[in-house]
């Protein structure tokens, strides 16, 4: 036989609790969010609070079972314990099985409930990716109105999903969300619920739905890019906003600001420049540490949680770019990181392109963003004529033909050779000049035949940003830059790699 009955807790009285005594017990009163409670007092001073829930305690196969109702009535409480009993007596004769039994303990329970457990179970996994699901989770459930485990419907999901108009990859990845939340109710140590009710829902074709095309960028409109990044934080400060002198650079700014926006427009080159050289994506870039550039061997390495992969992966630099990279980290500890990149650095670029004058979207529909550095990485080494399985190395993808993946050391490929075809974007010395044509000059650089950027002597001297030329910066004097003409841009490549 069963009953049902409220918890007691024992507490101190609060502060403002006055004790009385009536028909010889002891009763203290005191008022909690403007209304008068009273409890009663035991020996030792301490007031007796019953629960407002009602717990079920019953008997089932295992032995006596005690079950909170998350009723406050007592009625209602009484109809879940005829109801636990009425399952204990099914699986005793063998009519539900003990998992079914488990799995109905957490149907009604609070569907935030089980996501906080799972989320809790994430702990150790990489920070984007628990973002990513902790988002994706909240907004199937709120969305489809799933409050319990027991509204849990595969239809409600798949209607919700086709009327969101979301993109192919978003699409699969809410639905991968939902259905390994699922997975991880429906394990045999948890038995939350008998099976995912959203296995075997079909993935949307993300190469037929992908709705953005990348498109990569010429030398020329990389040397563009990498000239309106370093001058335009500079030339915005300076341009004057209303009155007859709008437009023109003449505004006064501090010496010691406009050393800082020339700092800021070289580091914004810089990070274009990295990108377009190494091929990283952004959070790799983002998250790369002076103490991870290995100057002596030429390497940038990876650490396996920051790459895509998580492979970690050691990335070679090229003899230029490891010379800037050389006096940009000078005399800075070895924690912190390289590149200060911005988490909207789309918004930059958008802004950089169309002061460089470089459409957004082309005739073709496809559109330059952060990404599409990479895919210029990618283009410019197959442009000049390296071998896919060499440029798939570079790029660190694993999904080109199965021979090439199968059959190809790419521990054996000249990678570092490779990365000498790639267009040569020298970051020229700051300097305070307003004239943009001035302020900041990225001209690509021709070596001789046979040594393109390959045996630069690694000097702190040669390399174009050092603490005289910033000290420099708040003079009048501009450094000339001889300019030895853009040759023509390289022509596009059907892209042999992923977009990834």
């Amino acid at each position: 036989m069963g009953t049902v009955y409220r918890k007691c807790s024992v507490k101190p009285p609060p502060a403002d609790a006055v004790v009385s005594e009536k028909n010889g017990v002891r009763i203290a009163k005191w008022k909690s969010k403007g209304k008068t409670r009273t409890a009663p007092v035991n020996d030792a001073g301490r007031i007796v609070v019953k629960s407002a829930i009602w717990t079920a305690k019953y008997r089932d196969a295992s032995g006596v079972c005690e079950v909170s109702t998350g009723c406050r009535d007592e009625t209602a409480a009484r109809k879940v314990l005829a109801d636990l009993q009425r399952r204990a007596e099914l699986v005793k004769v063998g009519l539900m099985s003990a998992n079914e039994a488990s799995a109905a303990d957490h149907l009604h329970a609070p569907i935030a409930t089980h996501i906080n457990d799972y989320l809790r179970s994430l702990d150790g996994v990489n920070a984007t990716h628990f973002a990513n699901v902790t988002r994706h989770l909240n907004r199937v459930f709120t969305g489809c109105a799933f409050a319990t485990l027991n509204d849990l419907d595969r239809t409600t999901l798949v209607a919700w999903l086709d009327s969101q108009g979301l993109g192919a990859r978003t699409r699969n990845m809410h639905l991968a969300a939902a259905s390994a939340f699922c997975n991880w109710l429906a394990h045999p140590d948890r038995k939350r619920i008998m099976e995912n009710p959203f296995a075997k829902i079909a993935k949307a074709d993300e190469k037929a739905g992908n709705r953005r095309k990348r498109r990569a960028l010429t030398e020329a409109e990389l040397v563009q890019l990498l000239s309106a990044a370093g001058t335009r934080p500079l030339n915005e400060a300076l341009t004057i906003r209303r009155g007859r002198n709008k437009g023109q650079l003449l505004a006064k700014i501090s010496p010691k600001v406009r050393v800082r926006l020339i700092r800021l427009g070289y580091e914004r080159a810089s990070i274009y420049k990295t990108l377009v050289l190494t091929g990283l994506r952004q959070n790799e870039l983002a998250t790369l540490t002076i103490g991870q550039l290995d100057f002596e061997a030429g390497l940038a390495q990876l650490n396996p949680g920051d790459e895509k992969n998580g492979e970690g992966n050691a990335l070679p630099l090229r003899a230029d770019l490891l010379a800037d990279l050389l006096a940009w980290t000078e005399n800075r500890p070895s924690d912190s990181r390289v590149f200060k990149v911005p988490a909207k650095l789309i918004k930059l670029l958008n802004l950089d392109l169309k002061l460089a004058g470089i459409a957004k979207r082309d005739s073709r529909g496809r559109t330059v963003d952060v990404h599409s550095l990479r895919h210029s990485f990618a283009t410019h080494l197959s442009a000049g004529n390296v071998a896919p399985s060499t440029a798939q190395a570079a790029m660190r993808h694993s999904d080109l033909k199965l021979t090439m993946n199968t059959y190809t050391d790419p521990k054996l490929l000249a990678v570092r050779e490779a990365l000498n075809v790639l267009p040569a974007l020298r970051l020229d010395a700051p300097t305070d000049a307003p004239n943009p044509a001035k302020a900041c000059a990225f001209l690509p650089i021709r070596d001789k035949p046979g040594n393109v950027g390959g045996d630069r002597e690694l000097d702190r001297r040669s390399s174009p940003f050092n603490a005289k030329a910033l000290s420099q910066a708040s003079c009048d004097k501009s450094l000339r830059v001889e300019t030895k003409g853009i040759e023509p841009s390289t022509p596009g490549l059907q892209s042999r790699c992923s977009p990834n």
